[in-house]
C-alpha cells in the first residue's frame, strides 16, 4: 500500500492550498482516512479526518472552518482544502489510511495503518 501526497508549496498568509494524497494497493472506500501535520521541533497533530463510510468529518479546533477534507472514492484520493492560511499552518502534512479506525479514535495516529511521505506546507507572513 503507498499513499502519495502532493500539492504543498509556499503561500501567503491568507491564501489557499489544495493537498491531495492518492492511494494504491487498496482501495478507501471502507477506510478511514486522515491528515496530521508536524512542524520543526514540535510533535505530529492531527489536523482532519474522514470516517469510514464518509459521512463524518472531524478536525482540529486549529483548522475547524478553514480546512475542509473529501474523499473520493471512485479516485482513491483523499483531498484537504486548506483556506485562509496562517504561518501557524507551516509544517509537514501527511496523509494516512485506517482499515478500522472507529470515529472516536480519528484523531489518533496511532489509529491509523498506512501513512504517506508527506508534503511541505509554507505559509509566510
Amino acid at each position: 500500500v503507498q499513499l502519495q501526497a502532493c500539492g504543498g508549496g509556499l503561500v501567503q498568509a491568507g491564501g489557499s492550498l489544495r493537498l491531495s494524497c492518492a492511494v494504491s494497493g487498496r482501495g478507501i472506500s471502507n477506510d478511514a482516512m486522515g491528515w496530521f501535520r508536524q512542524a520543526p521541533g514540535l510533535e505530529r497533530e492531527f489536523v482532519a479526518a474522514v470516517s469510514r463510510r464518509g459521512g463524518y468529518t472531524y478536525y482540529a479546533h486549529s483548522v475547524k472552518g478553514r480546512f475542509t477534507i473529501s474523499k473520493d472514492n471512485a479516485k482513491n484520493t483523499v483531498h484537504l482544502q486548506m483556506d485562509s492560511l496562517t504561518p501557524e499552518d507551516t509544517a509537514f502534512y501527511y496523509c494516512a489510511t485506517g482499515t478500522r479506525v472507529i470515529s472516536s479514535e480519528l484523531s489518533h495516529s496511532t489509529a491509523y495503518d498506512y501513512w504517506g511521505q508527506g508534503t511541505q506546507v509554507t505559509v509566510s507572513s
